[in-house]
This record gives C-alpha cells, structure tokens and sequence, in this order.
C-alpha cells in the first residue's frame, strides 16, 4: 500500500510542480488560524504528526481535523483545491502518505515554502501560521476520503438522507449502518480513519444530535460529491 502511495505520489507531484509554473501564489497573505482547543507543541518542529488518533486520542484527532479544515480553506485551497481536490495548479495533496515520507515532505514547504525561478510558487507559513496549525492542516488533508470509495454507498446515503429528512429513521440502525459504511471508505492517504460524511453523520447521531442535522450533513456531502 506505502509502496503504491508512494509511487503515485511522486507523479502527482511531479505534475503538480509542472502545472505550477504559470501560476504564483505569492500575493496572498496567511490567515491566521485558531488553535487553542489542540495541545501546544512547543518551537521545535516535530517531525510527525501528533495530532493522528493512535497518537493523540479521536478526540484530539477530529478537534484538528475541524480546526485543520477552517485553517487549509483560508490558507490553501486557492491552489490546492476545494476538499483538496486539485484542479491541476499545484499538487493534489490528499496522495501525500500519512506516515514519515509525507510528513517530511509537507513540513518542509509549509515551513519553507516553495520559490522557481525567482517567482514564489507557495508562500513560507512556518513562522506565521505556527505548528498546531501546519499539523491540523496536515491532519485535514490526510484524512479526506476516497471519492471512489463513497461514490459506491451514494445511493445507499441517499435513502438513509430522505428518511432522517422525513423523521422517519430509525436512529439506532442508521448510526450503526453509518458507521460500518464509515469504515468501508479509504483515504487516498493511507490514513486509517477518512473524515467522511458518512463518519461525521454517524457521530452526529451517536451524540444525540437531531435527525435533520444529520440528514443536512448528507445532503451537503452528496452534493459535494456530484
């Protein structure tokens, strides 16, 4: 899998740096990015990151994937596409491996940033945007789901979408469907866990949250995905 991911990546990348040559992204500021609810890291950069489940806890984790979203939207997905889905300007990221080759890789642009031909291709966010932020950020990006892999339940989500809209559901059922169909869905990462609609509507549910809000979390995936 490490292996595939890899090679994969080198050719993403590869294309992503060519694609790049037309467009400079040095004219936009970072926007600062909220980071009180996650541990602090203190100045020295790390070299993995902290902030994945099996070594922060789910809920550290999914506090960074919240705050990782707001902070790559602000800062990122200019060039790097909405949900990382990249349209070709720079590098789809959501191949980067989540392990030690995919960190380094993407803490040395962050911290760095990234310069051809005189011309800033990716501003340095390392001392402006700090450490918790460049690590929510990465948790983020390596958690986005395969889209293959969702697009094989969209008719399944669908159903069980119109039936939370109607008040209809039973809850206990659907939670337990979401989160089976939850861990049916990869990451492109190698990540073990994808911040799925259908992982977030089954924690929704499984916290007591209202049917119409989870139906309203489908719904915004479902389209995101067509």
């Amino acid at each position: 899998m490490t292996t595939m991911i890899r090679s994969t990546l080198a050719a993403v990348l590869a294309l992503g740096a060519g694609a790049t040559l037309a467009f400079a992204h040095g004219d936009v500021a970072p926007q600062p990015v909220d980071t009180g609810n996650l541990p602090e890291l203190g100045e020295e950069w790390l070299t993995e990151n902290p902030y994945r489940a099996e070594a922060a806890g789910e809920e550290v984790w999914a506090e960074a994937v919240r705050i990782g979203a707001s902070g790559y939207n602000q800062n990122c997905a200019r060039c790097h596409g909405l949900e990382v889905i990249s349209g070709g300007l720079a590098p789809d990221l959501r191949f980067l491996e989540a392990e030690e080759y995919g960190d380094e890789w993407y803490m040395e642009r962050f911290i760095h940033g990234y310069t051809q031909n005189g011309i800033t291709k990716m501003p340095a966010f390392g001392e402006l945007l700090g450490q918790e932020a460049a690590w929510a950020i990465r948790t983020y990006v390596e958690t986005r789901p395969d889209g293959d892999s969702l697009d094989a339940f969209a008719a399944e989500l669908a159903e069980m979408r119109d039936a939370l809209e109607a008040g209809s559901a039973d809850v206990t059922a659907t939670q337990a469907r979401l989160a089976e169909i939850a861990g049916e869905i990869d990451t492109m990462s190698g990540a073990p866990i994808a911040d799925s609609i259908a992982y977030r509507a089954a924690n929704q549910l499984a916290a007591g949250a209202s049917q119409d809000k989870a139906a309203e979390t489908l719904t915004i995936g479902l389209s995101a995905a067509n």
